[in-house]
Formats: structure tokens, C-alpha cells, sequence
């Protein structure tokens, strides 16, 4: 299974829990309540402090924090929250990923996602699985990202939002409202149009793509408002992908979509 290593210069609590293979870099902290599985690779100066639970195979680069209290002037120390972390992640330099805020809950990163240095993810996140967070992103507390999410550098997120799958944001972007699944987004609360080549690459079919994009126009090109079109949507045979876009919708927290940039190019549209 792999020798574990630590280095001399890391200070590892003796009741952390450490898998085969795992390797902890130099003037790293483990703290005693830290379980981290088998064959992850920890580089310097990391510190992974309070409840955190780490797979296996993952990465996390120089200096990042993994489990420090949330930024959250409500937040008493007393109460018991964690950070969960799934298998294959890649965490690079510098990242910080808080701990969960209310009592009993976490912080949750699922698999195969790719953090790069500097991002930021606030208590009580979500982050799905195969999703990238590019450098300097900010996300608040709350903050869920579902899989396959490509989120560009510089990025920021208000607290309590939500960013639906195979959503793609330019860098430099800043978002408050909901963006639903499919969909390119970038300025400031700004939908541009679907993101058909994600879509072509996570293998929907020419019928799927079809379908969001009638789900995409008949919410935001038909001239109707969301609830109109969101009873008409009940009338129409979407299939599972386009459900999926309008139940986002209908499922908005109160401050609702991004809209639709006026002005767009048709050609996101395709």
C-alpha cells in the first residue's frame, strides 16, 4: 500500500489519522482530529486544523489551509463542524476551505476537482464532483457548485448561492443570483448563452442539446415572465437534462436567475 512519510519538520498530532502511502511535507500541521486517507500528498507548510475528513489520492499544495473556523462573526468555537473532502481532488498552493458554521455541519468537496491556487471556499460549501475553480475565486459561506462547473480566475460568489451543472464563468466575474445549469456566464450577474461545447463533451446527446435550448429560450427569449414560462414548461415533453434547467429554475432561492445578457450572442445558442 505505500510507506507513510512525514517529514521531520511537520508536527503531526498523535491521535490524527493517516492512510498508507500518505506523505506529509515539510513544517506541515495535522491536528488531532484530522482523518486523512490513503496515498494523498500534503506539501509544505500546509495545516489542516478542527474536523476534517480527506480520501484518498489526493492532492494539496504549499501553504494551504484546510479546516480553520469559518469567517462568520456568529461562529462560537465551541460548536462541533467539519470539512469533508472526497478522493483524486487537487487543492494547489495556498487554498483555504473553511469549516462548517451552524452546529454539526460541513464543509463538503466531492471528487476529482481541481482548486487552484488561491481559491477561497467559504463554510458550508458544496462543491460536486469533476468541477474546476480556477485561481483567486472567491466563494462565500453557503456557496454550492454542482459537477462539471468550470468557474474562471478572480471569480467571486455571494453567500447562499447557487451555480447548476456544466455551468462555465469567465474569469473576473460576480455573481449574487443563481445560475442555472448549462449555462455561460461573466460580467456581473450575467447569463450569455448555454454552453454547448460542455455539452458536446459530456456526451448529450443532438436531442438533449436541442431540448435545453428550447428550455433555455422559453425562460429567458419567449417574453414571458418565470412564472408563465415556468407553467408552460410543465405542458412541454422536455426530457431529463431540459427538466433539469427549468426544476433549477423553479427552485431559485429568493433573489431568483442571472439574466439574460440583453445583446447576447445567438451563436452561444447553437
Amino acid at each position: 500500500m505505500g510507506e507513510l512519510k512525514i517529514h521531520p519538520t511537520a508536527i503531526v498530532d498523535l491521535a490524527a489519522k493517516l492512510g498508507a502511502g500518505t506523505d506529509i511535507g515539510p513544517f506541515s500541521i495535522v491536528g488531532p482530529h484530522a482523518v486523512i486517507g490513503e496515498k494523498t500528498i500534503v506539501q509544505s507548510h500546509v495545516v489542516v486544523e478542527g474536523k476534517v475528513v480527506i480520501g484518498s489520492g489526493n492532492f494539496i499544495g504549499h501553504g494551504a489551509i484546510i479546516g480553520a473556523p469559518p469567517q462568520d462573526v456568529s461562529f462560537s468555537p465551541e460548536r462541533k463542524t467539519r470539512v469533508e473532502i472526497g478522493n483524486d481532488n487537487i487543492i494547489r498552493e495556498y487554498c483555504t476551505i473553511h469549516r462548517g458554521s451552524p452546529e454539526g455541519s460541513a464543509t463538503k468537496i466531492g471528487d476529482k476537482n481541481f482548486l487552484m491556487a488561491g481559491a477561497h471556499i467559504g463554510h458550508n460549501c458544496l462543491i460536486g464532483d469533476n468541477v474546476v475553480i480556477a485561481n483567486n475565486c472567491l466563494l462565500a459561506g453557503h456557496v454550492r457548485v454542482d459537477d462539471g462547473a468550470f468557474i474562471g480566475g478572480g471569480s467571486t460568489f455571494h453567500q447562499h448561492m447557487h451555480i447548476g451543472r456544466l455551468v462555465m464563468v469567465q474569469g473576473s466575474s460576480a455573481f449574487g443570483k443563481d445560475l442555472p445549469p448549462f449555462v455561460i456566464a461573466a460580467e456581473r450577474n450575467s447569463v450569455f448563452g448555454l454552453n454547448v461545447v460542455g455539452l458536446r463533451r459530456a456526451g448529450f446527446s443532438a436531442k438533449d442539446r436541442e431540448e435545453i435550448k428550447a428550455a433555455f429560450k422559453l425562460i429567458y427569449q419567449s417574453g414571458l415572465n418565470i412564472s408563465q414560462a415556468l407553467e408552460k414548461a410543465v405542458t412541454m415533453k422536455f426530457g431529463d437534462a431540459a427538466r433539469e434547467f427549468v426544476d433549477f429554475v423553479a427552485n431559485a432561492k429568493k433573489r431568483g436567475i442571472c439574466p439574460l445578457k440583453s445583446g447576447a450572442n445567438e451563436e452561444l445558442l447553437i
